[in-house]
């Protein structure tokens, strides 16, 4: 079976996600770092400075990975709570900075509706076997006016773009995927998610249909990375 059918199914996905992850723990930072051209800490910056976190915020942290986003948002908030499929994540986040975190799934969150003001995740959506479902779940532990902030690639939109894109990806992913790993598909998980990827504006779509107001994608790296960021609406009628 080819990693592309692997993945085209939300089962198939859901599988095929959980090894992968549970294989590049180890070296989870070092490939962020170097796919992103060393932007990825100020990419992570920008997100936590547009979710303006404040003291009495609760935030969630989805595919929290090693805790860059996690640990930013302790920094501030009264509580922040990282969440993470792949238990070895949550072991090498733990060695980096003492965390609250769960091993949890974000098509299941553990969490009580209406429970944070503020969900983050890096590189997290593109991930999930079904992304409608893991935005209902996103709208559902957010409180009334909560915000959503999400980074991840994008999906360029000109096909010629995109082809060209890919194709830089799957080069560079099989030749480090060989180097650290042996197998060269490891890394060529990324293109071919992007390629089943809604990308940017899709995502806003979904956002929308999910309840989510004032969702915006905000580009990154001339528009091959995005950022964004949605609102869950108050609950109307309320008065003074």
């Amino acid at each position: 079976m080819t990693l592309r059918s692997s993945i085209s199914t939300p089962e198939g996905k859901r599988r095929y996600v959980r090894r992968l992850f549970a294989t590049i723990a180890d070296r989870y930072d070092f490939i962020t770092g170097f796919l992103s051209y060393g932007q990825d800490r100020r990419w992570k910056r920008r997100l936590i400075a547009l979710a303006d976190i404040q003291p009495a915020d609760r935030v969630l942290d989805l595919a929290c990975g090693t805790g860059d986003l996690l640990f930013a948002a302790a920094a501030t908030a009264r509580q922040a709570v990282g969440l993470d499929i792949t238990h070895r994540m949550l072991q090498l986040a733990k060695q980096r900075q003492r965390a609250e975190v769960v091993t949890g799934d974000m098509l299941a969150l553990p969490f009580g509706a209406a429970r944070f003001h503020v969900v983050t995740t890096g590189y997290g959506l593109r991930n999930v076997p079904d992304l409608p479902a893991a935005l209902a779940e996103i709208h559902r532990v957010l409180a009334p006016g909560g915000r959503l902030l999400s980074l991840d690639f994008n999906r360029p939109e000109n096909p010629i773009v995109r082809g060209a894109y890919l194709a830089y990806l799957s080069v560079v992913g099989s030749a480090l995927g060989l180097a650290l790993h042996g197998d060269p598909d490891t890394y060529r998980y990324i293109p071919e998610s992007i390629r089943l990827y809604p990308g940017a504006r899709g995502v806003a779509q979904l956002l929308e249909r999910a309840g989510f107001a004032h969702v915006r994608a905000i580009p990154l790296l001339g528009g091959f990375m995005a950022i964004h960021t949605a609102t869950k609406a108050p609950r109307s009628g309320s008065g003074p």
